[in-house]
C-alpha cells in the first residue's frame, strides 16, 4: 500500500474532485490518504466528508488519516497533491485585485497571471521552499504533484530551487473542451482531444468525435455568436 499526502486539505471540494477521482482509480483504491491543513476545523470537515466517499464509494479500502504536523503527514509518501493558498482570501486575495485596481489595472480572476499573480507567487514560493525540506528529509522520492496557483512560478521555483520531483497541474485541462461546446450548444458525447498550453491558457490542438475532426463546426457556430 503507498500514501498519498493532500497538503491544503482545508479546500474542501477541491479535496473531494481529487481524491473522489483517486478513489475511483483502481491502482490507488488502497492506498492511505494522509490529509493535512493548518486550519484544524477545516481539515475535520475534509476528514468527515471523505470518510463517507470512502465508505460508500470505495468499500473502506483506503485508509484516511488526518494529521496536524506536516512532516509526519509527508513521511513515506509516493505522491504529495499541494492545494495549499498562504494567507487566505481575506485579506490575501483581495489586496490581490486591490492594489492592481488603484494603479488602474485589472486583475484577472484566474490568479495565476498579472500582478495578484505575482504577488500571490512572492508569498507563496518561500512557503512551498520550506515544504521541500520536508520532503526531501522523510519521502525523498515522491512526486509533488501541484495545484496551487501561480502554477508556473511555483513549479518552476520547486524544479530550479529543490530536488523534488515535481508537476504542474490545472484542472482547466479536464474542462476546456466540454466548456467550448456547451457555450456552442454542441453535444460532448464521444468527444477526444488533445490539449497543450500553460496554465490557465490551454489550446485544443485536437478536437474529434467518432474520428471527425470538430474544428470547422466550431469555427463555424463562433461566427454565428460573435454576430449576436
Amino acid at each position: 500500500m503507498g500514501k498519498i499526502t493532500f497538503l491544503g486539505a482545508g479546500s474542501t471540494i477541491f479535496a473531494k474532485n481529487v481524491l473522489g477521482d483517486w478513489m475511483l482509480t483502481e491502482a490507488l483504491r488502497n492506498f492511505e490518504i494522509a490529509l493535512y491543513d493548518i486550519d484544524e476545523k477545516r481539515l475535520d470537515e475534509s476528514y468527515n466528508m471523505l470518510s463517507i466517499i470512502n465508505k460508500t464509494l470505495n468499500k473502506s479500502r483506503a485508509n484516511i488519516n488526518k494529521y496536524k504536523d506536516r512532516k509526519e503527514a509527508l513521511r513515506g509518501a509516493k505522491y504529495i497533491v499541494n492545494a495549499i493558498q498562504v494567507g487566505g482570501y481575506d485579506p490575501c486575495t483581495i489586496i490581490d485585485f486591490e492594489v492592481p485596481k488603484k494603479y488602474g489595472l485589472r486583475q484577472t480572476i484566474g490568479d495565476t497571471l498579472g500582478i495578484g499573480g505575482i504577488f500571490r507567487g512572492l508569498r507563496t514560493i518561500p512557503v512551498m521552499l520550506d515544504f521541500a525540506k520536508d520532503i526531501e528529509e522523510v519521502c525523498p522520492d515522491a512526486w509533488l504533484l501541484n495545484y496551487t496557483n501561480p502554477m508556473s512560478m511555483i513549479t518552476l521555483a520547486m524544479i530550479k530551487g529543490t530536488k523534488v520531483k515535481t508537476v504542474g497541474l490545472c484542472h482547466s485541462v479536464q474542462t476546456c473542451a466540454s466548456d467550448l461546446l456547451s457555450k456552442l450548444n454542441m453535444s460532448t458525447e464521444g468527444i477526444s482531444y488533445k490539449i497543450a498550453g500553460i496554465n490557465h491558457m490551454g489550446w485544443l490542438l485536437e478536437i474529434t468525435k467518432d474520428g471527425k475532426d470538430l474544428y470547422p463546426e466550431i469555427k463555424k457556430k463562433s461566427k454565428n455568436i460573435r454576430k449576436t
